[in-house]
């Protein structure tokens, strides 16, 4: 089982994209991350935004996101093998932007990730990966959770992000089931 509050190391950066500088986040976001944990793993989750990794004087930090993510996955028996937690913006951004226009762009290296690895479940985490994902403004978690769905040739389903349920703690039961619902599956293609 994975352990709580452990930092999954991260994927490194491909080599092509190591200064990207398309959506402009390279100016006034944190350094680049690519992903988190196994990148072979079956289930992919998608978050908005990286979180913290180190705190102020960069030693490394589990932010709340993690803790409630990896708390969820112990719950249900998923093992840091069976993930891998990737980003629509690969860079926490520090100041506002044009979110629409950078999701747009971000979220396509996301695609190459998917395509490059083909995981066989996406789980998206929140309404921004939820409409990033399915490039739709309109969809939220409420309406599409405890259901699988079909989206670019991938079996994915959503549950809140993890911060929502840290705030809101009556959301926790329902997190957990749909963490649940996504372990369930998984046991069903072992």
């Amino acid at each position: 089982m994975t352990e709580l509050c452990t930092l999954w190391p991260e994927d490194p950066i491909p080599e092509h994209l190591k200064n990207c500088s398309e959506c402009g986040l390279e100016k006034h976001g944190t350094r680049m991350i690519w992903g988190e944990g196994n990148p072979q793993a079956p289930i992919y989750i998608l978050l908005d935004n990286p979180g913290a990794r180190e705190d102020r004087e960069n030693k490394p930090f589990l932010c709340g996101t993690r803790q409630t993510l990896q708390k969820a996955a112990n719950e249900v028996g998923l093992t840091a093998d069976d993930l891998y937690v990737t980003f629509v913006l690969k860079r926490r951004p520090k100041k506002a932007y044009d979110k629409e226009e950078t999701r747009k762009i971000c979220i396509n290296h996301f695609l190459e990730q998917i395509q490059l690895n083909k995981p066989k479940f996406i789980f998206c985490l929140g309404n921004v990966s939820v409409q990033s994902f399915f490039q739709n403004t309109e969809l939220d978690v409420k309406s599409l959770r405890e259901e699988w769905h079909d989206m670019l040739g991938y079996q994915n389903t959503v549950a809140y992000h993890p911060l929502a349920v840290r705030r809101r703690p009556n959301l926790w039961p329902l997190f957990l089931d749909d963490w649940m619902f996504v372990a369930k599956r998984l046991d069903e293609f072992k």
